[in-house]
C-alpha cells in the first residue's frame, strides 16, 4: 500500500504529493498543539500537583534568596552575587505556566511565533545557569586556593563583567535555534508529543533534512556545556589539591563543605541537561512519557533547589530565614 504523505495547510492535515513534500517553500504553521505527557493524559490533573508545588516553590525561594542577600551585608560577596544570577525564573516560567494550563485546562495551542519565543529562552537561560556555575566554581577556587586575595581578585566590577559576558554569551548562542527551527517546512503534522517547545521535539516534525539543527544542538552541548563541565573540573582539581594539603581531617572537611552547595547545584543541572539532549537523539528504546515526564520536571527542578541548597547550608541566610518567623520566648 502506497503511504500518502499528509501536508499541515490552515492548521488541518491535507494530503500532498511528492513535489509537494520536496518544495523549498517554508510552509511554517500558525500554531502547534502539544499533546502533554502522552500515555498519560488521564493523570494530568494529578500530575499537575507536583509541578504546580515545584513553580509555587521556586517563585517564593528565589525571591527570598534575593530579599535577604539584598539585606544581609555579609552576603554582599561574588558567591552570593552569583547565586543572585542563578535565581533565574524566566526558564521554568518560559515553560511551567504552559504545561499547568495543559494539565489543568486542556489548552494545547500556542502560535508558532510563541513556540520560538519558548525555545529561545529556555535554551539562553539554561545556558546561563552554565556560565553562572562557572563562575560561581571560579569563586570557590579563588576563596580555598587564593583566600588572601579573594577580595582584591573578584572585585564587584570584575563580578559585573562576568555576569555580562555570561548573559551575553547565553544570548548569542541560542540564536540559531529558533533561526534553524523557522525555516524548516513542517508537513507531517502539528501534534508535539511534548509538554513544552524543546528545539528537536520541534525540528522532528519537519518534512526536510535536520541534520544542520541535530549538529547546532549537539556542537552546542558538547562545546558550550562541556567546554563549562571542563573549566569546573580543572577549579575542582585545583581546590582538590589545595585541600589534600591542609593539615588536619577537619580542616579539610570543612574546606571542602564550602563547596558541597555548588557541586548539588552542578549536578542539578548538567545531569538533566545531558539526558534530555542524548535520550531525544538516541535513546529510542526509553518510553516515550518516561522521557518527556523527565523532561518535563528538569524545567523546575533546578529553580527549586538552588534557594533549598544554599538556604539550608549558609548560616546567614537561616538566621534571616528565622527572623521572618515570629516566635514567642517561652
Amino acid at each position: 500500500m502506497q503511504e500518502t504523505s499528509l501536508c499541515l495547510r490552515a492548521g488541518h492535515l491535507l494530503p500532498c504529493s511528492m513535489s509537494e513534500f520536496n518544495t523549498t517553500d517554508f510552509t511554517n504553521p500558525s500554531k502547534f498543539i502539544l499533546q502533554g505527557i502522552p500515555g498519560l493524559e488521564a493523570a494530568h490533573v494529578w500530575i499537575s500537583i507536583p509541578f504546580c508545588a515545584m513553580y509555587t516553590t521556586a517563585i517564593l525561594g528565589n525571591f527570598t534568596i534575593l530579599l535577604i542577600v539584598n539585606k544581609e551585608p555579609s552576603l554582599h560577596t561574588p558567591m552570593f552575587y552569583f547565586l543572585c544570577m542563578l535565581a533565574d525564573l524566566v526558564m521554568s516560567t518560559s515553560t511551567l505556566p504552559k504545561m499547568l494550563s495543559i494539565f489543568w485546562f486542556n489548552s494545547r495551542e500556542i502560535s508558532f511565533s510563541a513556540c520560538l519565543n519558548q525555545m529561545y529562552f529556555d535554551h539562553s537561560f539554561s545556558a546561563m545557569e552554565s556560565g553562572i556555575l562557572v563562575a560561581m566554581a571560579l569563586d570557590r577556587y579563588v576563596a580555598i586556593c587564593h583566600p588572601l586575595r579573594h577580595s582584591t581578585i573578584l572585585t564587584r566590577p570584575l563580578v559585573a563583567k562576568i555576569g555580562l559576558a555570561v548573559v551575553l554569551r547565553s544570548g548569542i548562542i541560542a540564536l540559531p535555534y529558533p533561526f534553524l527551527a523557522r525555516r524548516w517546512p513542517y508537513c507531517r503534522t502539528s501534534i508535539i508529543p511534548h509538554s513544552y517547545y524543546g528545539h528537536i521535539a520541534v525540528v522532528k516534525l519537519a518534512c526536510a533534512d535536520i541534520r544542520i539543527s541535530s549538529y547546532y544542538g549537539l556542537s552546542d552541548l558538547f562545546s558550550e556545556i562541556g567546554m563549562d563541565v571542563f573549566f569546573i573540573a580543572v577549579s575542582y582539581t585545583q581546590i582538590l589539591r589545595a585541600v589534600f594539603r591542609l593539615p588536619t581531617k577537619d580542616a579539610q572537611l570543612k574546606t571542602f563543605g564550602t563547596c558541597i552547595s555548588h557541586l548539588c547545584a552542578v549536578s542539578a543541572l548538567y545531569i538533566p541537561i545531558f539526558f534530555f539532549s542524548l535520550s531525544h537523539r538516541f535513546a529510542h528504546n526509553v518510553p516515550l512519557y518516561l522521557r518527556v515526564l523527565i523532561t518535563s520536571v528538569y524545567q523546575g527542578v533546578p529553580p527549586v533547589l538552588h534557594p533549598m541548597i544554599y538556604g539550608v547550608r549558609t548560616k546567614q541566610i537561616r538566621g534571616r530565614l528565622l527572623q521572618l518567623f515570629p516566635h514567642k520566648e517561652i
